[in-house]
């Protein structure tokens, strides 16, 4: 192989600069009459293990060239594809640090599409050769004439191809290097992956053609008027049909008009002409500023309900099709997501137009990120510190801000992502500012704020965006940086960690957000798993995370940290949010018997929503109907009176649930479409009345007490009528520890899953401290502690036969220095593997733990053993359905094991495998069902939190060892 001489010039993919040849950046436009070819499909494709270890000869015409060359999906990347290994990392560089350096371990793969013109292409004027998205760097060549490089992975670059256009028989040739001196740029917590993912579309530019523009339309709040200018490089006329207009480009006209926002993304249809072509515009008038501290669109304060989305697909990596980017933002909007920061790159075009269309408010992110060189002391090497970098950096914000500034739903703009500081960065804000001073700029890793207008922060505490509400945060040493931060709107760009089973503490933040009019929400990071399928070796699908590709450095599930599955399925997490962020508030008060109904929009009134109630008993309905409420505008509140309650003498708990749906269908939901819910408990199920049982009673090796038998020796439930126990009731703390229990591995603070292992909590032993038989009652105690250590549980079990039932009052008392909180204290016990079916009145239908129940709705429900888990993708504590008055577990014959609780609500979960074995699976093709239904009846849980990234759960949801003391009735069915 060559090597270079030590003096010898970069080459182009080491280079400091972004690139050569490409046409300055310019305004995305989905449409107009010009001509148009995509060149997607399918390509061959050849890979090389190094950037200089092939040849060129495929740029040119000889089909020689690529005989025995693989065939390959453009867009798409090829380790996706058969072609090498996808590879995760979250902060580290899988590569030596030694900017603009890369490794000769270089994945290369080299393009050609061969491909003739349409009939009557035209010949006039320009044609271009558009590229939308490469990782990470290209060069291109046309009919073997080299037309540049570039880097800039997820951003556009153009090239002039008029001239070497033929009528058939074009050869397109790409050579795609993995790595660049922009992947230094580009450390974005995401899998590398190479490859021509985005669209490659070949433009006709006719003479006289729109070459880039700039459509101004803002709205004045106090007059209802909108202003409209479109400033374009070749002049023209601006056409709006529907207001009556025909401007001459650069022309301003004020006019009454409805306003874009999120909520009411009211588009009017236009058209830009100029002499060579008529260009489709679609404008919404919305006017964005920062006043008295505070972020408002339109005259009035924002509240950003929101969610950071990479770009991600199971199959197809980043490249997205346009029906998924669709599903994306129905599956927001349904989710009453308002807002979405595109982490941590510019997003396809195609997505930021249906934002425009259905309604989302954008922080659109530059496509850079440098978190890699955190690890060294002061950021060593930044190359937003770098000046030789501020020539590609600027590059970067340009062609984002020129692509995506005609979108009324980008609303903010962001330098980036976790890149330290820089005068890299103040250079991108300064250019940024005067091209679009009607923006803010955002940028969250430089505590100063020196180059953001926003004060943004990632994974702050609810203590600490508290103080930030109340404008209290600790001052910085500049008396100026500091006065500049403090009257700067708040913003959480990242926060709610959604790896796995969480995130917890949602509603503490929300109310932060509501009280606070400088705390204007947040992005939960973030929206989807990235999951990828693999297969086991016997065909089990499961999706694999970083480590499963043999990466030799890689940060595991990390990549998992989604309120959506890999699939595009809801988590729990998501359903919860869903719920915290719901934009009409309803709470109902017992002693007036009124609803309160609160709009918590920014701009829409109610008139879209219906309303409704239902009134139901142990999970049956009674009655229901519609509820009158007034069309309240944003921020108003109504008291409505509830129905009469229904006359009913069914016995069990009373339940009023109100509910907000779409009135009409919307385009994107059904009429019907449940936007909001609110719940009271009218009346609980009066206890059953004491029955005096008999006395229990030795019967040779057993106990007997009433219907019940138990082992003489251990005191260990064996049968309860016809229904035989495998394995009996006893005390259970452990749970298969979740993400957000681990914490990450940067935290100083407790991780109470790491505690928990270390004091033996996943392997406690069960000592018998006596058997007693009493007059009306049988005791078992038990002290239960783990190995090598001085601490233990006193736990007694005292059972009482009422009629044919069982109940069981259990005792825990901690004794020893404890210095841990408690995974959960309960019951667990085990049924033969047939009785799969579930039954339950309680919370549902998903699961819920302390600091993630909003979204429990108290009803009856059904379902299968199988249907109650949670498919993280790592498995871990999953699945409990929580405020749980009785359970049924039944098979398909025989007696049903019936739980109901005696004092309390208890926490269900049942499973087919163990906690143990929950705990020990590194993915869910690893959980083998066995020949047991174990059942938890859990009277306590620790929270939830989000300390895989954030702050764990708040002090009022942990549990601490105190004396506990539960009860339950058992009985068969």
């Amino acid at each position: 192989m060559q090597t270079r001489p030590e003096d010898a010039q970069l080459p182009y993919y080491e280079d400091f600069s972004p690139g050569t040849g490409s046409l300055p950046p310019r305004a995305w436009y989905p449409s107009s009459d010009a001509a148009r070819l995509s060149l997607n499909g399918t390509w061959d494709f050849r890979l090389s293990p190094t950037a200089e270890g092939a040849d060129t000869a495929f740029s040119g015409d000889d089909p020689a060239a690529t005989a025995g060359w693989d065939q390959l999906a453009v867009p798409g990347h090829w380790v996706l594809q058969g072609h090498g290994e996808p590879a995760y990392t979250n902060v580290r560089y899988p590569f030596p640090v030694d900017p603009p350096h890369v490794p000769t371990e270089n994945p290369t793969g080299d393009h050609r599409r061969v491909f003739d013109l349409p009939e009557g292409w035209p010949t006039d004027g320009e044609t271009v050769l558009r590229f939308d998205g490469v990782e990470s760097c290209a060069r291109v060549w046309l009919n073997g004439q080299e037309l540049g490089t570039f880097q800039g992975s997820r951003l556009p670059h153009e090239f002039a191809v008029g001239h070497l256009l033929r009528p058939a028989g074009n050869v397109l040739a790409v050579r795609v290097h993995q790595w660049s001196a922009g992947s230094y740029l580009e450390d974005q917590d995401m899998w590398w992956l190479p490859g021509i993912f985005r669209d490659v579309t070949l433009l006709h530019r006719p003479v006289g053609s729109a070459a880039d523009f700039f459509t101004h339309a803002g709205y004045d709040h106090t007059t209802g008027e909108g202003v409209l200018r479109v400033d374009s490089e070749v002049p023209g006329r601006v056409l709006v049909p529907e207001l009556g207009l025909d401007l001459a480009t650069g022309e301003e006209a004020r006019l009454p008009v409805e306003p874009w926002t999120a909520e009411t993304p009211r588009l009017y249809a236009g058209e830009l002409v100029t002499a060579g072509e008529r260009v489709a515009l679609r404008i919404g008038f919305r006017t964005v500023r920062i006043e008295d501290g505070v972020l408002k669109v339109n005259g009035r304060r924002i509240l950003f309900r929101g969610v950071n989305r990479h770009e991600f697909h199971p199959e197809r990596g980043r490249a997205l099709t346009s029906e998924t980017m669709r599903e994306d933002v129905l599956l927001m909007k349904r989710n009453n997501v308002n807002a979405v920061r595109t982490s941590h790159y510019p997003p396809h075009p195609a997505f930021l137009q249906l934002c425009d269309e259905l309604g989302l408010w954008v922080i659109d992110e530059c496509d850079l990120e440098t978190h890699g060189f955190v690890d060294f002391e002061d950021w060593r090497g930044n190359p937003v510190a770098d000046e030789r970098f501020t020539p590609a950096l600027l590059d970067r914000a340009e062609r984002m801000v020129e692509r995506d500034k005609n979108h009324p739903s980008v609303v903010i703009w962001s330098l980036g992502n976790e890149c330290g500081a820089g005068d890299g960065l103040t250079a991108m804000a300064d250019w940024i500012r005067a091209r679009d001073p009607e923006r803010p700029i955002h940028y969250e890793n430089d505590r100063t704020s020196r180059d953001s207008d926003i004060y943004s922060r990632m994974y702050a505490s609810h203590a600490e965006v508290e103080l930030i509400g109340q404008r209290a945060e600790e001052a910085l040493d500049d008396p100026e940086l500091d006065a500049h931060r403090r009257a700067s709107p708040f913003l959480l760009c990242e926060y709610a960690h959604a790896m796995g089973n969480g995130p917890g503490g949602l509603t503490e933040y929300q109310r932060l957000f509501r009280e606070y009019e400088r705390c204007q929400g947040g992005f939960v990071w973030e929206w989807i798993d990235h999951g990828l399928p693999k297969v086991t070796a016997d065909g089990v699908p499961y999706f694999g995370y970083g480590g499963d590709f043999g990466e030799e450095l890689h940060d595991g599930n990390f990549v998992c940290d989604g309120l959506l599955f890999p699939d595009r399925t809801p988590s729990p997490g998501m359903t919860e949010f869903r719920k915290v962020i719901e934009p009409v508030l309803l709470t109902a008060d017992p002693e007036t018997g009124l609803v309160t109904v609160t709009n918590d929009q920014d701009f829409a009134d109610l008139s879209a929503l219906a309303f409704e109630w239902a009134y139901e008993v142990d999970g049956e309905s009674v009655a229901g109907g519609p509820l009158t409420v007034p069309p309240l505008g944003p921020g108003e509140s109504a008291r409505v009176p509830l129905p009469g309650r229904p006359g009913t003498d069914r016995p069990g708990t009373a339940v009023w649930t109100f509910r907000a749906v779409l009135a009409d269908d919307t385009a994107w939901a059904p009429r019907g479409h449940l936007v909001a819910w609110g719940q009271l408990v009218a009346a609980e199920a009066a206890a059953p009345p004491a029955v005096a049982g008999p006395a229990p009673r030795r019967a040779g090796d057993v106990i007997e007490l009433g219907a019940a038998v138990f082992d003489g020796t251990t005191g260990a439930l064996l049968r309860l009528g016809d229904l035989a126990l495998p394995h009996a009731p006893r005390l259970d703390v452990w749970r298969a520890p979740t993400d957000n229990d681990l914490g990450a591995a940067w935290q100083t603070e407790d991780r109470h899953g790491e505690l928990w292992r270390a004091l033996g909590l996943h392997r406690m032993r069960h000592r018998l401290a006596g058997v007693e038989l009493g007059e009306r009652a049988l005791t078992v105690r038990t002290r239960v502690a783990p190995a090598a250590a001085e601490v233990g549980l006193a736990t007694s079990y005292t059972w009482q036969a009422e009629g044919d039932a069982l109940v069981l009052r259990v005792s825990v008392l901690p004794d020893g220095p404890w210095r841990t909180t408690l995974p959960k204290v309960g019951l667990r016990l085990g049924l033969p593997a047939e009785f799969g079916s579930v039954t339950w009145f309680g919370g549902g239908p998903g699961e819920a733990y302390p600091d993630t129940r909003r979204a429990s709705v108290l009803g009856r429900y059904r379902s299968s053993v199988d249907a109650l888990q949670t498919p993280y993708v790592r498995p871990q504590e999953n699945g409990a359905r929580a405020d749980v008055r009785w359970v049924e577990l039944r098979a398909d014959s025989g007696p049903a094991l019936r739980v109901d609780a005696v004092d309390e609500p208890f926490y269900l979960t049942a499973r087919r495998w163990t906690s143990e074995h929950l705990d020990a699976a590194e993915h869910t093709s690893d959980l083998v069902p066995s020949d047991t239904v174990w059942v938890n009846l859990d009277h306590a849980q620790h929270g939830i939190g989000s300390q895989s990234c954030g702050p764990g759960p708040l002090p009022e949801y942990h549990l601490r060892p105190r004396a506990f003391h539960f009860a339950l009735r058992l009985s068969a069915a």
